[in-house]
Order: C-alpha cells, then sequence, then structure tokens
C-alpha cells in the first residue's frame, strides 16, 4: 500500500483561485487522500516563496510534483496518484516547462545531473506537448558543449536511431550540440538515413563538431 502524499499548497491574498484550490486540497484530506497539507500565505511569509523560488500562486506541490495555477480537484486526485508512483522526471519537467518555469529545470538538471533522463523521457513520449518539446531544445541549447550533454551521447546516440524520424532528426540536433568527436558514429551512420530531414540534421551537426 502507497503512504499517501503530502501536500504544501502556497497562496496569497487576493489571489482569484487560491481559495478554490485551498478547498479542493481540504476534501482531499478529508477523504483520506493525502497525509498532511501545509497552507503558507506568501503575502505574510513572501520568504518562503523566495526560498522555494516560487513566482505564481496557486503553488501546489505533491512529492516531486510542483503545480501552478488553478487545478480542480479532479486534476489534483490525478496529480496524487501520480505522485504515489514511481516520480516520471519527463512529466515533472513537462509540468514546470508548460507553467513557465524553465529555468527551473535547467537548475534541477545542473544540480542533478542523472535528472537528465526526463528531456530523454519529453524527447520520445507521444503525448508530449509541443511547448515541452520547445523546452528541450531550449535546455540542450544551454547546455551545449557541457560535461553534462557530453556524458548523454550514447543516450542521445541510441535516441538517433528511433523509429520515429522526429526523435532521430532532434537527436541528431542534439548530438551536434555536445561539440564532441564521440558523437561523430552516431552521426555517420544517419547520413544514409531514409529520412532527408535526419539526414540534412545529421551533416549539419558533423558540421558543428568540426568546424
Amino acid at each position: 500500500m502507497h503512504t499517501k502524499p503530502s501536500a504544501l499548497l502556497l497562496i496569497a491574498s487576493g489571489c482569484q483561485h487560491c481559495p478554490s484550490v485551498l478547498q479542493s486540497l481540504s476534501e482531499l484530506i478529508k477523504e483520506g487522500e493525502l497525509s498532511s497539507l501545509e497552507v503558507v500565505n506568501i503575502s505574510t511569509a513572501p520568504e518562503r516563496a523566495r526560498e522555494l523560488n516560487v513566482r505564481s500562486v496557486p503553488w501546489v506541490k505533491l512529492g516531486e510534483y510542483e503545480l501552478v495555477g488553478m487545478k480542480t480537484k479532479g486534476e489534483l486526485k490525478q496529480w496524487i496518484d501520480k505522485s504515489a508512483q514511481d516520480t516520471n522526471m519527463g512529466i515533472v519537467f513537462e509540468e514546470m516547462m508548460t507553467s513557465g518555469n524553465l529555468d527551473k529545470v535547467e537548475a534541477r538538471i545542473q544540480a542533478e545531473p542523472e535528472s537528465f533522463e526526463g528531456l530523454l523521457d519529453i524527447m520520445t513520449r507521444k503525448d508530449a506537448s509541443l511547448s515541452a518539446r520547445i523546452g528541450v531544445g531550449a535546455i540542450m541549447e544551454s547546455l551545449a558543449g557541457s560535461d553534462i550533454l557530453i556524458k548523454q551521447i550514447p543516450a542521445l546516440g541510441e535516441l538517433s536511431q528511433h523509429k520515429n524520424p522526429q526523435v532521430r532528426n532532434d537527436a541528431c540536433y542534439y548530438l551536434g550540440l555536445s561539440h564532441h568527436m564521440s558523437a561523430e558514429p552516431f552521426l555517420q551512420a544517419r547520413l544514409e538515413d531514409e529520412n532527408s530531414d535526419v539526414r540534412e540534421s545529421a551533416d549539419d551537426a558533423l558540421q558543428d563538431i568540426n568546424s
């Protein structure tokens, strides 16, 4: 049996959606869906918002998941269920990206390079949002030439052979951003890809590495 998660809710005086989210979470704790609920009004405790780098409310933390803005009781229940399962960093990062917290994702990857797998998950997941895919590209570009990206060359090389041509195309571009010669064999193999966009991406990436 999974332990019920705890929730942290940040609200502010005058916030339009905060009362509704507070009511939903209060009902969920009464129903036994949450083990505890901490509520902080950042109007009187702004240091808590600074500590958590929260810029918009209502803001809810359930395990690894950070939720920003209006969420219905049903949506909160879905996130509670997700938090009780093994954490999918791709879903964590996607929620951050769609809430405008791309900087938090990058900071997390810088602090915990192993969480990079969340970006790979977004690359390959069919239901990932367009904003999340764009966010992955932005973070990859910010990591260009870094040790973090270089260490992911084997994983990106594997994705360069993915059955989905869009995934192969993206993987080639990100391999080029590594600026590292160990990416070359993966890119050379894609010069004969059946998809013209992938071939072009691989060629461009090779030129970037060798320039």
